[in-house]
C-alpha cells in the first residue's frame, strides 16, 4: 500500500500513526472522486494509475473532525521520484520568517501489516478494506 508521510517541521519526527494515503479536502458539491484524483497528482507530483478502475473503500471520518473518503488501483509509482506542492508556515514560531515546506515530504510502499501500523489510526479502516479486496 503508497503512503505518504507529511511535510513540515511538526510531522519531521513523528512516523507511526501519522502516514497517510495521499487526499485532500474537497468543498460541498464537489465530486469526491474527482478531488481525489486531483490531490493524488499534487501530493506525489505523478497522475494516479489508472483513472477507470478505482475500487472506493469508502469513508471515514478522522479525530480532528476531517472527513476522508478513499479509493484504491493498482500501480507501481516510485515513490523516490515523488515531488508534491507546497506550503507556507511561519517558522520558527512567531519570527516573522514564512518558510516553504513539500505537503508530503516522501512515499513509500508497505505491505498491509505495516501499513496498518503507520498509517493515521481513523484511516486504518482503508487498509482492512483493501485487504478484503485482495
Amino acid at each position: 500500500m503508497l503512503l505518504v508521510h507529511p511535510g513540515g517541521p511538526f510531522w519531521a519526527k513523528k512516523d507511526l500513526g501519522v502516514w497517510s494515503i495521499p487526499k485532500g479536502e474537497y468543498e460541498e458539491g464537489e465530486d469526491a472522486r474527482a478531488c481525489a484524483l486531483r490531490e493524488f497528482e499534487e501530493e506525489l507530483g505523478a497522475p494516479p494509475p489508472d483513472r477507470d478502475d478505482l475500487a472506493p473503500l469508502g469513508t471515514t471520518r478522522q479525530a480532528g473532525g476531517k472527513l476522508v473518503t478513499a479509493w484504491a488501483a493498482e500501480g507501481d509509482i516510485d515513490p523516490t521520484g515523488v515531488h508534491s506542492n507546497t506550503f507556507g508556515l511561519e517558522w520558527p514560531p512567531r519570527s516573522g520568517v514564512m518558510r516553504e515546506f513539500p505537503e508530503i515530504d516522501r512515499a513509500q510502499w508497505f505491505p498491509l501489516g505495516e501499513a496498518r501500523r503507520r498509517i493515521n489510526p481513523a484511516q486504518a479502516v482503508f487498509v482492512n478494506r483493501l485487504g478484503n479486496e485482495l
